[in-house]
């Protein structure tokens, strides 16, 4: 009889989490089908600044540095070659550094000053406010009417400024966001899959959202804003750590728009090493999870349409699909040996496999339209048949990590921004073993996560000795997901 009650609440929390993540694929279809009415109805580019009469408008560029020595001199080479008119901008570098940092961000602003170049170093000695605080305290000194910003690792082209200004024609508008690409995309399978799911969020998501009308998103970087939005928004707050998401809501709140271009890209690099990838994630679900907390009330009291409260909500939401990922990862196993003890037929359970396939379409789509649309739709099909089975098998791998970040905003454990490290790579040739700014050293975390591979090996070996086969190729895709981040999580840590 204990058993009996134990089985049908293992299987009932395992078809909750089944019903939770259809959910979120249903979502990802909703704005599929609004990216696909977007792209139809798509008209040209605007790249006359005429509207803006016979003087263009001041831009000040704010680029936030912190211990970025391997990329801040090309940051800065690239933003000097901006095609705009000198004397309508204003470049800021605003370095917390701690390091060497400081001294190679100096070196190069003279270099430009003395050639003339409206340039300024802002180093401040105490991080307060962290990356916001940065660019809170940089606006003191801002000339510009539009504030564009770029993280270190940023290398935009240098018509930008043309390419994104004309849609602030537009007085509604309060920021316009372009896309990003990917310098060193082909470097690992680690960036290849990183580019493959963020290929996701700049075109089906942020294009979705935008041809439904709903919220969209300031993502921190490549995007400009007008100087009156962030004003009027309440400026840069460092309560969550990720303030651009957070910036981004209280702004649209206020009756502002988010104007998104996917037809402008702006090269980035993504991170090389796991430890470095996973202190991004951290960083996102963390401030995601914060965020909603911090949110969710004003956007439910807000007199924004019901349609885009639920968009809200599932995208201020969204990171808590890792603890769904996690808890129904780790349910599988009982619930494929207890799931007899109620007579449970799990032929039904292949309905939500419509989940799946919703979501597969949704990645095809994405990296179709942007990484692999020079290709042709049998390399395409290729691809996207390698790298789909990979991408849910690390995303996976990568739940209990990110379920840790989603718990700690919601519970509101504060935490430092930690920076994500970037080191140049720009050819497959290039290296990220020339030196870490710490020394790595092995987490409880890491060590429950090579223990989780060891778990659903056992479900595997279990189950094909009793003939329980049905969960036979998900605790394969455990296994493999959990066992590579906890590889690379160790391997990488040995060049720190």
């Amino acid at each position: 009889m204990a058993l009996t009650i134990i089985a049908y609440i293992v299987v009932g929390l395992y078809t909750l989490a089944l019903i939770y993540i259809t959910f979120y694929c249903l979502i990802q279809l909703h704005l599929l089908l609004k990216y696909g009415k977007d792209k139809r109805l798509k008209i040209g580019a605007l790249t006359d600044l005429s509207g803006f009469g016979s003087t263009l408008p001041a831009v000040t560029i704010q680029l936030p540095i912190f211990n970025e020595r391997f990329v801040v001199e090309r940051l800065i080479d690239n933003m000097v070659m901006m095609d705009y008119p000198p004397d309508r901008l204003q470049i800021q570098v605003l370095d917390d550094s701690t390091d060497d940092t400081q001294q190679v961000c100096k070196d190069k602003v003279a270099v430009y000053k003395q050639k003339g170049v409206n340039i300024e170093y802002i180093h401040r000695s105490e991080r307060e406010g962290y990356k916001a605080g940065a660019l809170r305290d940089g606006l003191k000194t801002a000339t510009g009417e539009f504030i564009a910003i770029f993280d270190a690792d940023f290398l935009p082209h240098k018509d930008f400024l043309k390419q994104t200004l004309p849609y602030l024609e537009d007085e509604r508008v309060g920021v316009v966001q372009t896309r990003w690409d990917h310098i060193n995309g082909d470097y690992s399978l680690i960036t290849k899959l990183q580019a493959f799911q963020l290929n996701v969020h700049f075109t089906i998501e942020q294009s979705g959202r935008q041809s439904g009308n709903y919220l969209l998103q300031f993502n921190g970087t490549a995007g400009v804003w007008r100087r009156k939005t962030i004003d009027d928004a309440g400026g840069w707050e460092a309560d969550t750590l990720t303030e651009d998401l957070d910036l981004s809501y209280r702004a649209q709140l206020k009756g502002w728009k988010i104007k998104y271009r996917q037809d402008v890209a702006s090269p980035a690099e993504l991170p090389v090493e796991m430890n470095g990838l996973k202190s991004q994630q951290f960083r996102w679900m963390k401030g995601g999870a914060e965020n909603a907390r911090k949110l969710l009330p004003e956007v439910f009291r807000s007199g924004i349409p019901f349609s885009q409260k639920i968009h809200a909500a599932a995208h201020l939401l969204s990171s808590s699909i890792f603890l769904v990922v996690f808890a129904l990862a780790v349910l599988s196993v009982p619930t494929l040996f207890l799931v007899g003890t109620i007579n449970l037929d799990m032929r039904f359970y292949w309905v939500f496999m419509l989940g799946i396939l919703t979501v597969g379409w949704v990645y095809f789509v994405a990296n179709s339209d942007t990484t692999w649309s020079d290709e042709n739709i049998v390399k395409r099909i290729g691809r996207f048949t390698l790298m789909f089975p990979l991408f849910l098998s690390l995303s996976m791998g990568m739940s209990l990590h990110n379920s840790i970040a989603v718990m700690e905003g919601y519970r509101g454990k504060k935490s430092a921004f930690m920076r994500t490290p970037k080191f140049n790579i720009q050819r497959l040739q290039d290296t990220f073993k020339q030196g870490f700014y710490a020394v790595g050293k092995i987490s409880g975390t890491t060590i429950i996560e090579g223990l989780l591979s060891l778990y659903f090996l056992s479900a595997v070996v279990m189950g094909v000795a009793q003939g329980k086969t049905s969960f036979l190729v998900y605790h394969i895709m455990l296994m493999i997901g959990f066992g590579s981040i906890f590889f690379y999580t160790v391997r990488h840590l040995s060049h720190r």
